[in-house]
């Protein structure tokens, strides 16, 4: 098997979050995933690329990588809150890259992944709702709309996950950190949903640094700067493990090397690119053994 490895700009540090980091430039992200071998990419926040469709595609082109779709943060539980105007804006752009993945987050509406969110039933309600509603408006545009659980969320412990796949048609973003984070077993999951997960989201963790984040003594983005997130291979998250299960079982999604880095100077933006570096070579070597 041969694994369809992506990456995503956050693994150079570049994310949506205010005051994360050092956001390196375009043309430096992507020619260093180049460098690696890396065939496509997810899109990243809003400002990576152009806005304009066209445009978007043509960097990416240009760059010589294939669009896979991309991160897309949104409220979903609020019944006042329509989503699907903004879902709708941002499919046009999948549509004219030949991005075939929209990876919903269903966020709190506070910036910043610090804390989480209980919602109400009826909150759930909507939550799920808005969920089949955007896989169906993305399906409508040749796009398959994914849920990532994700820490700071209304989804982010394995109770909320099983609640969105009883409830819910949407597909998952598995995620290996923040499922492990979360108190999730993914290998387990894994095993039990196979058909419900359609992109992977493969990152490695340091469960002491996480429990200090999960303790509220340091917040998410410290923890990420002291090391949250390791090379792929090198921490708590039973990455060979996760692969093992997926391959398996079969999967034929993309392998998105998409580990959160807070990147504050030229050292750290190599410590960013040798650990992706790290990490993909550990893709293929798991996948293919």
């Amino acid at each position: 098997m041969t694994p369809r490895i992506a990456s995503a700009p956050i693994s150079w540090g570049v994310i949506e979050v205010p005051e994360w980091g050092l956001q390196l430039d375009r043309e430096r992200v992507l020619s260093e995933m180049v460098s690696l071998g890396i065939t496509a990419t997810e899109f990243g926040p809003e400002g990576f690329l152009p806005d304009a469709p066209a445009e978007r595609a043509a960097a990416l082109a240009e760059a010589g990588l294939e669009a896979v779709g991309g991160f897309f943060p949104i409220v979903l539980h609020r019944e006042e809150a329509d989503p699907l105007p903004a879902i709708e804006r941002e499919l046009r752009a999948y549509s004219a890259a030949g991005a075939g993945t929209l990876v919903l987050s269903a966020v709190t509406g506070a910036a910043g992944y610090d804390g989480a969110a209980e919602l109400s039933d009826a909150e759930w309600r909507t939550l799920l709702a808005n969920l089949d509603r955007a896989l169906d408006a993305a399906a409508a545009a040749g796009v398959v709309a994914v849920l990532h659980p994700h820490l700071g969320t209304v989804v982010e412990s394995p109770e909320a996950v099983e609640r969105v796949v009883a409830g819910s048609r949407i597909g998952l973003c598995l995620d290996t950190g923040h499922y492990t984070l979360g108190g999730g077993d993914a290998v387990a999951f894994v095993r039990r949903h196979a058909g419900r997960i359609v992109h992977a989201h493969l990152k490695d963790v340091s469960l002491e640094v996480a429990g200090r984040v999960r303790a509220g003594e340091i917040d998410y983005r410290e923890g990420v700067r002291q090391g949250m997130y390791r090379a792929l291979g090198s921490g708590d998250a039973r990455i060979a493990e996760i692969l093992a299960a997926l391959r398996d079982a079969g999967y034929a999604g993309w392998f998105v090397l998409e580990q959160d880095a807070v990147v504050e100077d030229e050292a750290g933006a190599a410590r960013a690119f040798a650990d992706a570096r790290r990490s993909v070579a550990f893709i293929r070597e798991a996948v293919a053994a």
